[in-house]
């Protein structure tokens, strides 16, 4: 289950960007263009023809946790706050960490993220991404502590259309990867120069290398004996469709969002439900590029 726990933060630190048009000179009026989330969890990174220089943080909120889609038995809500930086180098870093209702201990634990953005192309319409993740667990967990995360992301010009695919391997006392495909489609609801009110349905697809371990009761030399076996499968672990209304006006951005989980049995798991939740983000954004 912890390993499901570590696919859900994945996602939500995979990296997507945005193009922007040359005659944008202020970044306050950017911030429609910046972190419409597509599960809340999502750092959308800036992609712009000047220099920016800038600190993003943000709070998301989800109404109940599911991991890779499955319900774990147990209901409650979980909190992210994150803390992201963004120069124009391509350099950018992150802190977040992950707070669960009712688990012990509550705080599952922080990640230390650095990475560096490049996008290419003749419309600049490609994106790159290169990561580095530092896991450090509130239980001493040493099974998957580290991340390297690879992602490569396209748009059309009108930045209407995208995907991204980001890959990751993941490592510590154990090891393992994983894909994700992250899909959108944004639609204008209102926008003016510092105001923009979008709908931004989204689908995602969660591809992962994971173990599954079972008992099974066996009779040996005439006594009753649990055997443990485990299977290891590359495989969709859940799809994920997204309906979130974003709100942005100059630096502050909001974001409202149902989502719907449609997890993909595997190995020996069977009859698995659709499982649903609310996700809602605030985030403000700290500019400290030049003004001309």
């Amino acid at each position: 289950m912890r390993f499901l726990g570590l696919l859900l933060v994945s996602i939500a630190t995979s990296f997507c960007s945005y193009g922007q048009e040359k005659n944008e000179d202020n970044i306050d009026a950017l911030i429609d263009e910046l972190f419409f989330n597509d599960q809340q969890f999502v750092d959308e990174i800036l992609e712009t023809n000047f220099s920016y220089n800038f600190l993003y943080t943000s709070v998301s909120y989800n109404s109940n946790t599911f991991f890779s889609g499955r319900d774990s038995g147990t209901d409650q809500f979980n909190v992210i706050p994150q803390i992201s930086y963004y120069h124009s180098s391509g350099f950018n870093a992150s802190i977040s960490g992950i707070y669960y209702q009712n688990f012990a201990p509550s705080w599952d634990f922080t990640s230390v993220s650095l990475g560096y953005f490049k996008p290419f192309g003749a419309s600049k319409n490609w994106m790159f991404n290169l990561g580095y993740t530092k896991y450090f667990y509130s239980d001493d967990f040493d099974d998957f502590t580290n991340s390297i995360d690879v992602s490569l992301g396209i748009r059309n010009k009108k930045r209407t259309l995208g995907t991204t695919l980001a890959g990751s391997y993941i490592f510590g006392t154990d090891n393992s990867y994983q894909l994700v495909s992250n899909s959108f489609v944004s639609f204008n609801l209102h926008r003016t120069a510092n105001f923009a009110l979008r709908f931004r349905p989204t689908i995602s697809f969660v591809v992962a290398n994971q173990t599954f371990g079972k008992y099974t009761l066996r009779i040996i030399n005439g006594r009753r004996v649990l055997v443990y076996s485990s299977t290891e499968v590359f495989d969709l672990l859940n799809t994920q469709i997204g309906f979130p209304i974003s709100f942005s006006k100059k630096s502050w951005d909001v974001e409202l969002g149902y989502y719907l989980n449609l997890p993909n049995a595997v190995a020996d798991e069977t009859n698995l439900s659709n499982t649903s939740f609310i996700g809602f983000s605030v985030g403000y954004l700290f500019d400290f590029s030049s003004k001309k």
